[in-house]
């Protein structure tokens, strides 16, 4: 009897070892190599294949190679020895070559442990790594071992390594590895921190793993994560340990259907957390706060991993999430996210948007209105890079030095540039106050006591009063730049109160930006600026406020009434006067750089005026073509022409304008990843479907029986030739402005005549500004779009009574 059960018992164990591996990812490539070595190493059960004694599925190409070895006393005990005594050494331009099985996301782990051999000190190589269109590790180097992570997406049946070392110098490798990763671990869309759209990209994305951390400061060996993943601790990141109880329940954790499996974090991370010790105080009111030093210039997708594996009942587990002080999830209740089942694993991604600093922070904080006991946790955090415009991932680090030099000689020059506006500012206030009180007095014989003074500056005070101390439930909207606020000053005018975060990668630069070319432009379809506040490091703007709130909520994802195809035409029109007047307005172009339908702002008559300028650049001189610059705008919208020569032109607006023309034909987004494949980019299905004549598939299902084919076409057209992929092909917006003014004339009355001798485009005043390939007449709008105004008179209406 006891040998039966014995037996039964052993059936049992083999059983579940069997259902166990079954649920374990086995990924199709497994590329894993001892490099500088005719031997294999098993390290943790994973066997590195000698790069000597390579099968087919890998192939090294390298003039010399040259193997290195150590003894492995000279090894830390806290690393695989077998695997560091060995290093490949390249002395010229090398690659490894792998046969890919399945295509998809995967890893490429590179390990570097710099020993001295012969006459070489691997600490003093300097080399690059690429794979695909992507720049790994520029010039290189390191005196202390470490692996470099990266993921990314292969579509091809093989890849190819490149290591090139730099001039002079060498390069070296002690081992790599190329492994599939599962389909669900990288997601396609990310909602981003900032605002409350998502990032699109991350397929065509490479990615670096920056940090993978362990809460509850415990480390994870890759032996007990499914994945070879390594997690550290975070008890070196914590802000105030004082604050933070260590939980460790690896036991507790519950993995449910359909939520993250082992290959998204594994037991040890789920079931280990830092959690907010407040269990002696009801009232704490505090966040935990991490700080990670990263690479400015980069985007950054940051994952939480959460299980409550401390509560007790449901409902207990709410708080907030953030990032540099902005929101990642606000009230996040932990029941909800796992179907009301605690110990439950559950993971956020956010992308982070490109960030100028060297410092990010993360935290974890009691929701001030929760009806709980004041409870925050966190489990478990990964940083990853993302490849930039350039497909780069690293920062070289020559251009650091520089760079910090640069940096001093901007922050001069910005401190000079600042007090030269100020001294210009002040002395415009001085000559208008002068004047006035000067008209005052000839009218009146003397002084008029009490006399309003004017000015552009309004205090800290008058901004918090407007909007109720920047009370939450007054934003209408959120951007790179900051939260937008609805105020109300004290004459009773209604304001759109953008507040700078100190933390955005936009900054100063945006604030000023901003400033400079809104006191310098006013145009009844460009929104207006009020005014600013600098006090106490603040970066407030003040905009004239727009009830219809953006072009883009009327078209798509919003409850507001639906647009008509004659109202779409006229916003299409305003828009167009505004660039234009941007584009010629001065001597020099002023290019906008970001248009797109969240940027095309519409008042209580829903008349359309561009707003944003903060990413606005001047256009180059006569005599030059364009403007070299880094790459700034929203993806979709990006002139493809500027994004790979970043040669910034008038056009590059043109372009991106072609395809907000685009949306508001279409009614959709301008990136949608919830559509087929086909349909996700919508320039490039309303193309395609143009071209085969399928014009009833992209149309606005709304606008069904409202289109004249006449105006229909000649938008078409128009939004067509400002989408050429070469900016010479396409049209000025002088000439975009005319032509939708004519797709207006032909909705209204299509049986007009539209012709005529006059080829020339003039403004109100009857100047001409451009000659046009046309024999049609074009109007520029009613006198009152242009008001060239100065300094002293942009924010001639506020009074002083809201301002110091």
């Amino acid at each position: 009897m006891y040998i039966g059960k014995f037996k039964i018992s052993v059936w049992v164990v083999f059983a579940m070892c069997l259902i166990k591996c079954s649920l374990e990812f086995d990924p199709a490539d497994n590329r894993l190599i001892n490099c500088g070595s005719s031997t294999n190493v098993s390290v943790g059960g994973r066997v590195f294949l000698g790069d000597s004694s390579l099968n087919s599925s890998v192939v090294l190409s390298t003039s010399p190679k040259i193997p290195a070895n150590t003894s492995s006393n000279s090894i830390p005990s806290s690393y695989p020895s077998d695997l560091y005594k060995t290093a490949q050494i390249f002395s010229g331009n090398s690659n490894y070559t792998f046969s890919v099985s399945k295509h998809g996301r995967h890893w490429i782990r590179l390990h570097f442990f710099p020993f001295a051999y012969q006459n070489n000190n691997m600490s003093h190589a300097s080399f690059s790594v690429s794979v695909q269109d992507f720049i790994l590790l520029r010039n290189f180097r390191t005196d202390i071992p470490v692996v470099k992570e990266y993921s990314l997406n292969v579509t091809s049946d093989k890849l190819v390594l490149y290591i090139t070392p730099s001039p002079g110098s060498f390069a070296f490798l002690n081992a790599l590895e190329l492994v599939s990763v599962p389909d669900e671990l990288i997601p396609h869309s990310v909602k981003t921190v900032e605002s409350t759209g998502s990032y699109e990209n991350l397929v065509h994305q490479a990615l670096q793993t920056v940090f993978r951390v362990n809460m509850g400061n415990a480390a994870v060996n890759p032996q007990n994560d499914t994945l070879s993943r390594h997690w550290v601790p975070d008890g070196s990141f914590l802000n105030t340990p004082n604050l933070v109880q260590f939980v460790s329940k690896v036991q507790a954790v519950n993995y449910s259907e359909g939520g993250p499996t082992r290959e998204i974090a594994p037991p040890s991370v789920y079931g280990t957390a830092s959690k907010l010790n407040s269990e002696n105080d009801p009232t704490l009111n505090v966040n935990i706060t991490w700080n990670f030093n990263v690479d400015p210039g980069f985007r950054y997708l940051v994952r939480f991993h959460f299980c409550d594996i401390v509560s007790k009942s449901l409902g207990q587990m709410m708080f907030n999430v953030y990032i540099n002080s902005w929101y990642a999830s606000k009230h996040l209740d932990l029941s909800n996210q796992t179907s009301n089942k605690l110990a439950t694993p559950y993971y956020l991604d956010v992308v982070m948007k490109e960030t100028h600093s060297s410092s990010l922070t993360v935290s974890v904080g009691t929701a001030t209105d929760a009806t709980s006991y004041p409870n925050a946790m966190l489990n478990g955090l990964e940083i990853m890079k993302i490849s930039n415009v350039k497909g780069f991932l690293d920062v070289d680090p020559a251009s650091l030095k520089s760079g910090a030099k640069i940096k001093t000689g901007l922050i001069v020059g910005i401190s000079v540039g600042v007090v030269f506006i100020i001294m210009i500012f002040a002395l415009a206030f001085f000559l208008v106050i002068r004047r006035r009180k000067r008209t005052h007095s000839n009218a009146n014989g003397n002084k008029l006591d009490g006399a309003s003074e004017y000015g552009y500056r309004f205090s800290l005070a008058a901004i918090r009063k407007a909007t109720d101390n920047f009370n939450e439930s007054l934003i209408i909207g959120v951007g790179g730049f900051g939260k937008v606020f609805k105020g109300v000053l004290d004459d009773n005018r209604e304001v759109a109160i953008k507040r700078g975060n100190p933390d955005s990668q936009q900054g100063i630069n945006e604030f000023q930006t901003e400033i400079e070319m809104l006191s310098h432009f006013r145009h009844r379809h460009l929104v207006a600026l009020i005014g600013y506040c600098d006090e106490q490091s603040e970066m407030i703007l003040l905009y004239e406020y727009m009830e219809n709130g953006t072009l883009k909520s009327h078209l798509y994802g919003s409850d507001n009434p639906i647009l008509s195809w004659k109202k779409r035409l006229e916003i299409c029109i305003g828009s167009a006067r505004g660039l234009y007047y941007l584009h010629t307005g001065s001597a020099k172009p002023i290019i906008h750089r970001d248009v797109k339908s969240a940027n095309i702002l519409l008042d209580e008559n829903l008349m359309a005026k561009v707003a944003d300028f903060g990413l606005s650049k001047t256009g180059p001189d006569l005599d030059h073509t364009h403007v070299s610059t880094a790459v700034k705008g929203s993806f979709g919208y990006l002139d493809p022409e500027y994004l790979i020569r970043q040669q910034l032109t008038e056009k590059s607006d043109v372009y991106s304008f072609g395809v907000v023309l685009y949306e508001v034909l279409c009614g959709r987004p301008v990136i949608d990843p919830s559509l087929p494949r086909e349909m996700v980019n919508l320039v490039e299905w309303a193309t395609k479907q143009q071209k085969k004549g399928g014009l009833e598939k992209i149309i606005d299902p709304n606008l069904a029986g409202q289109m004249k084919p006449e105006s229909l076409r000649k938008f078409l057209e128009t939004a067509e030739k400002c989408l050429a992929e070469c900016g010479l092909d396409r049209p000025t917006m002088g000439e975009v402005l005319w032509n939708l003014e004519n797709a207006l004339q032909l909705q209204e009355d299509e049986a007009s005549s539209q012709d005529s001798d006059d080829v020339s485009l003039r403004t109100d005043e009857g100047r001409p500004l451009q000659s046009l390939s046309s024999t049609r007449q074009y109007s520029m709008g009613s006198a009152g779009d242009i008001v060239d105004i100065s300094m002293n008179t942009v924010f001639s209406q506020m009074r002083n009574g809201t301002m110091r």
